[in-house]
């Protein structure tokens, strides 16, 4: 297995990496444990030495299946996790201060709560959802000293961001000012080769590293998803690949197909080597559930890449969308309610001052009635 060096963290780490979210369960179906941590040990058998997770994953479940599973295991492991949103909203919104999803003492509570979860300190701490606004949030400075004192404990290692999908240029400025990052985390496959543009050769300029996220399109690079393809209720590729999706994602795979298997032998190690083919790229970290597919996936990073004339075929099918279930904007209260509202209140207060008979007061009061009902009825923000 080859290992390329993570940015400023010091790790060496496997070019193909243990991506941790499918394991704990949640969102994903069919995950069971023993298959999970035989899945693990196989990856580490084979020359996989990095582990990305979460706490979010199955409410800390993943970190914990991790802990058991690297009891048994002697040689080293570089393990990263990440603080979920507090506001519970992925990706993050525009205009959410950072106190609504990063407040400081709960990054330090979410940290050593996986530190706990993992039975070892947290080698890279990441961010789950990022926003550049945050740099000049009044908050930012109170939520770096938090970073820097859970290092300085032991509680933490590194430090890194992990990018809203499908939207790499929302961490440039973070990237680019904000030396404590070492790492970030990126959507980046054949479909979506979009970081390449700006994000990996800042990230080559600031020795930041590079773990590649979702590098088979959650199933679509594959090759395995058709037009009939169904997931069960709760699933959350049951959404991903809803109505027509399926299908359009299974007609640009078999499009792929051929150009892929030239110098492959599936669509899956095709696509997992167009990811390792650009050196910005520290680490793929693709699901694996399941023992062949963990000791198929870490055969990939036998450090063979992709050639540059293949590589130039392919950017033809790039395919930049995103499937992941959007997120509503915090709902404020309405103006037109606000200003009724206090027409009301001004209407009540009036009352007792000014004669019941003086049709003035009466249209104040009508007035404010019909500004609530409009915003109830428009559903106006």
């Amino acid at each position: 297995m080859e290992e390329r060096q993570l940015g400023k963290t010091g790790y060496r780490v496997s070019a193909i990496g243990f991506g941790a979210w499918g394991i704990g369960g949640g969102l994903w179906h069919g995950s069971h444990d023993e298959q999970s941590a035989a899945a693990l040990r196989a990856a580490l058998e084979s020359g996989c030495n990095f582990i990305d997770t979460a706490l979010a994953y199955g409410d800390g479940h993943s970190e914990r299946l991790i802990a058991r599973t690297l009891k048994e295991w002697k040689r080293r492991v570089t393990v990263a996790t990440k603080v979920p949103p507090k506001n519970q909203t992925w990706p993050a919104l525009k205009g959410v201060p950072l106190n609504a999803v990063f407040p400081a003492d709960y990054l330090k509570r979410c940290a050593e709560q996986s530190a706990a979860n993992l039975e070892r300190p947290v080698d890279l701490l990441q961010l789950h959802v990022w926003r550049d606004e945050w740099l000049k949030d009044a908050a930012w400075p109170a939520a770096i000293k938090t970073i820097e004192d859970l290092i300085a404990a032991g509680t933490i290692k590194a430090f890194g961001l992990s990018i809203n999908d499908h939207d790499p240029a929302s961490a440039l400025n973070a990237v680019r000012s904000c030396d404590l990052v070492s790492s970030v985390q990126v959507i980046y496959n054949v479909f979506d080769p979009t970081p390449a543009r700006e994000l990996f050769p800042l990230c080559r300029e600031r020795r930041v590293g590079v773990i590649a996220r979702v590098p088979l399109d959650e199933g679509g690079l594959t090759g395995a998803i058709t037009a009939e393809t169904r997931f069960a209720d709760g699933d959350f590729r049951a959404s991903y690949f809803s109505g027509s999706r399926a299908a359009e994602v299974a007609g640009r795979a078999e499009a792929l197909r051929p150009l892929l298997m030239e110098e492959a032998g599936s669509m899956a190690e095709g696509a997992l080597r167009f990811c390792l083919s650009h050196p910005a790229v520290s680490t793929v970290i693709p699901g694996m559930r399941t023992v062949e597919h963990a000791r198929a996936n870490c055969a990939v990073g036998d450090a063979r890449t992709l050639s540059p004339a293949l590589l130039t075929r392919l950017e033809a099918h790039a395919w930049p969308r995103n499937f992941y279930p959007k997120p509503s904007a915090p709902r404020r209260f309405p103006l037109s309610a606000i200003i009724g509202t206090l027409m009301l209140a001004l209407w009540v207060v009036l009352g007792f001052i000014v004669p019941l008979g003086a049709g003035w007061v009466h249209l104040l009061f009508a007035a404010g009635v019909l500004l609530v009902i409009r915003a109830v009825v428009t559903g106006e923000s």
